[in-house]
């Protein structure tokens, strides 16, 4: 095991301007559980392709513990990668697609058995041994791929959105079998992932990055409570967080005509700031309440245990604001119904009204 630090790395495709990742510094702890995650293109899993060594380096340098590995071979590099795709050897038992790593470096037949064995009762793989790959379900491939990975007792795990071909049941399932793994192992783990519901719920930290940048590192507590801009915030959490510019008032920013309040510090000498508040902070109240803004209901998502509340709120510049709540899942108002809105403007935030959309 060892920890992972990206000095600076840069890497930049021939025929673009702008960089796939641009300048990363990024520290992994020996034994940690950190997931990469943004939107298609951020440059995710370019920089797990990097640490893998499939991908050169063009500026900056990748560590694995003391090592420096940034033009060490993949093979000697001693990582195990889990991928997409399983990339399962189809004529191969599933004991021989496990232990053939192990095969190829030239380990004793004993050896291999065992570890085999080992890393089969580990997955309940035990009984599907010597069947071939496409006599097992999605769930059990992505199983056998994560057996593979771990007979070989690499230093660091790398795993390239290992459960986007599982239905949604299964991916609920897996991601708990593979963070319990991970604990149980604790081997360092860089996992990629588009989906922000498994960053949240599989890291010790979650690292966001977006447009080839990392935008903020933290634990996934930290990451919903404390965002460090306006797009992690709206990333991170679903619904995702309501966002709207609006303009400083006294003592505040006036959302739809609700002031939230706001010290001078905090706004500066701005005119416009953008207000962000969760959808679960926002109570839905009936029409006759006496506080709140009025809105309308556009649609109702119904999960069973909540319901979630898509309205439209018009300010009073005329402009419409589409708006996210969460309701009481029991009673939740109707499409079309009119409804109050009320934020609990203390757990509100506000961000710069600008690219960066740096958190004040």
């Amino acid at each position: 095991m060892a920890s992972i630090t990206f000095d600076k790395v840069t890497k930049l495709f021939p025929g673009t301007d702008k960089p796939a990742v641009q300048t990363l510094d990024l520290h992994i702890e020996d034994g940690e559980f950190l997931v990469l995650v943004g939107p298609s293109g951020c440059g995710k899993s370019t920089s797990l392709r990097m640490l893998a060594g499939l991908e050169d380096v063009d500026d900056g340098r990748i560590l694995i513990g003391d090592d420096d590995v940034t033009d060490v071979d993949p093979k000697d590099r001693d990582i195990a990668m889990v991928f997409q795709n399983y990339a399962l050897y189809p004529h191969m038992s599933v004991a021989e697609n496990m232990g053939f790593a192990l095969k190829l470096a030239g380990v004793p037949k004993t050896d291999i058995a065992d570890r085999v064995a080992e890393a089969a009762r580990i997955l309940d793989l035990g009984d599907y041994l010597d069947r071939k790959p496409k006599a097992l379900s999605g769930g059990q491939r992505q199983r056998v791929a994560m057996g593979r990975a771990i007979v070989r007792s690499p230093r660091v795990f790398l795993m390239d959105e290992p459960l986007s071909n599982l239905d949604a049941k299964l991916r609920v399932a897996t991601r708990t079998q593979i963070a319990s793994l991970q604990a149980r192992l604790g081997t360092t783990t860089v996992y990629v992932t588009h989906d922000q519901v498994e960053a949240m719920t599989m890291g010790d930290r979650v690292a966001v990055l977006r447009g080839g940048v990392l935008q903020q590192c933290a634990a996934p507590r930290e990451l919903y409570d404390a965002p460090a801009n306006r797009f992690v915030a709206g990333f991170m959490g679903s619904p995702a967080m309501n966002l709207v510019s609006v303009p400083v008032v006294d003592g505040g920013v006036s959302l739809a005509g609700l002031v939230v309040p706001a010290t001078r510090d905090a706004v500066g000498a701005r005119d416009t700031v953008v207000v962000g508040v969760r959808p679960e902070h926002i109570e839905v109240r009936p029409l006759d309440s006496a506080d709140g803004i009025e809105a309308t209901v556009d649609v109702i998502e119904e999960l069973g245990s909540e319901a979630h509340v898509f309205a439209h709120v018009i300010a009073p510049d005329g402009a419409r604001i589409d708006v996210v709540a969460r309701a009481d899942a029991s009673a939740p108002p109707r499409k079309g119904d009119r409804v109050r809105l009320l934020p609990d403007t203390s757990r509100a935030h506000l961000f710069e009204d600008s690219e960066s959309g740096v958190r004040l």
